[in-house]
């Protein structure tokens, strides 16, 4: 996707990103990396791995939801204050073909930034043999927090 041109609130928003990332154990859990921080759009890369597959050896929906939905909400986070987290309150996916390759490429990319909502989309391609095959589209809605406490266990 071309990604539209935006300026970040906070200059340090690529480390904050990737630091925020590293604490998100759903996407250690899961194999997913985080592959390119830019204002307004993220990548994140996910391994097909057998554990995260439904009974015809594709990549679980679930799975390519969850690692997109994060590519949304962390593209979001991208044009956020220094102090905003991001929760995602309303998402839409498209699952165009079967999640079948060696990885997969999940990119969100801000559509129209808020102080308080954000619409982003999201395109997850399958890669395989260096061929990228376009498996979902996503249409996510987020909320900035500020002001709360982070929940730690």
């Amino acid at each position: 996707m071309d990604a539209p041109r935006f300026e970040p609130q906070d200059p340090a928003f690529a480390e904050r990103v990737r630091a925020s990332f590293g604490r998100q154990q759903a996407m250690h859990t899961i194999g997913a990396t985080l592959a390119e921080v830019a204002a307004g759009r993220v990548v994140i890369a996910l391994p097909w791995q057998q554990a995260l597959t439904q009974q015809h050896g594709f990549l679980h929906a679930g799975m390519v939801a969850t690692a997109l939905d994060s590519a949304c909400g962390y593209a979001a986070s991208t044009l956020m204050p220094a102090d905003a987290g991001v929760l995602t309150i309303e998402y839409k996916i498209n699952l165009l073909a079967p999640a079948q390759g060696q990885t997969f490429r999940m990119e969100g990319l801000v559509v129209k930034p808020g102080r308080t909502i954000t619409v982003t989309e999201g395109r997850a391609y399958a890669v395989d043999g260096g061929r990228e095959k376009l498996i979902a589209t996503m249409g996510a809605t987020l909320m900035a927090i500020t002001g709360r406490e982070h929940i730690k266990h």
